[in-house]
């Protein structure tokens, strides 16, 4: 059994806004969420298992498509994109469910490991404000940790199965208020904001918990 707490707490988390960089040219300002953690394997593994469908499928989800530079693909059961740069071993950016939903992957060598980034930007007029970042930041949790217990053998066959699990819900119901405390010391969102988006949040990856309807 996997310690919850020792994952969270193994995830830095930021929300911020930034100029817009969407494909589309727009200049208006985005809503970037990062999050970071070190793996202890080189910088060529954590790329391979990142980008190797057949690794892919065994902690993530399984992928088809067009996987080269200007490719279309698609996630099974979510969302797919469109493949803009690729730099082995230390930068991968996509689309990643709308043409200005961009997901940049960043690898850096740490030691004999190697630090992992993730930032994932979208247009604050699609959001509203940093709030946003509780729609997707318990989802890029899940993965962070799903390939962590990859790499030590913890995972499992079936890496849908154990998000699904009692632990996987415990684990998304903690990340959750890790990521309001971001999004609240950010300044990007108002308290009716956040409270909308903690509600949305609980129904998407920790459905059940929701607070019983007066």
């Amino acid at each position: 059994m996997f310690d919850i707490i020792a994952q969270i707490n193994a995830i830095h988390r930021e929300v911020g806004t930034r100029p817009g960089s969407g494909e589309d040219g727009g200049n208006g300002e985005d809503v970037a969420v990062v999050l970071r953690r070190d793996y202890d394997a080189p910088a060529e593994d954590v790329w391979d298992a990142l980008t190797d469908p057949d690794r892919l499928k065994r902690w993530f989800l399984p992928i088809s498509g067009d996987l080269r530079v200007g490719g279309d693909f698609q996630l099974e059961g979510n969302a797919g994109g469109r493949i803009l740069h690729c730099e082995p071993p230390r930068l991968l950016k996509v689309t990643f469910g709308g043409e200005n939903s961009l997901v940049e992957v960043r690898l850096t060598p740490a030691g004999e490991g190697t630090t992992l980034e993730l930032e994932h930007s979208v247009p604050l007029a699609m959001v509203g404000s940093g709030a946003g970042a509780l729609y997707v930041g318990p989802g890029w949790d899940s993965a962070f940790m799903a390939l962590a217990l990859f790499f030590s053998g913890e995972l499992g066959p079936d890496p849908v199965a154990v998000a699904d699990s009692p632990v996987g819900r415990e684990f998304s119901r903690k990340s959750i208020p890790a990521w309001t405390a971001v999004v609240e010391a950010s300044g990007t969102a108002g308290a009716a904001d956040i409270a909308s988006a903690v509600e949305a949040a609980i129904a998407q990856f920790a459905p059940g918990d929701e607070p019983a309807s007066p």
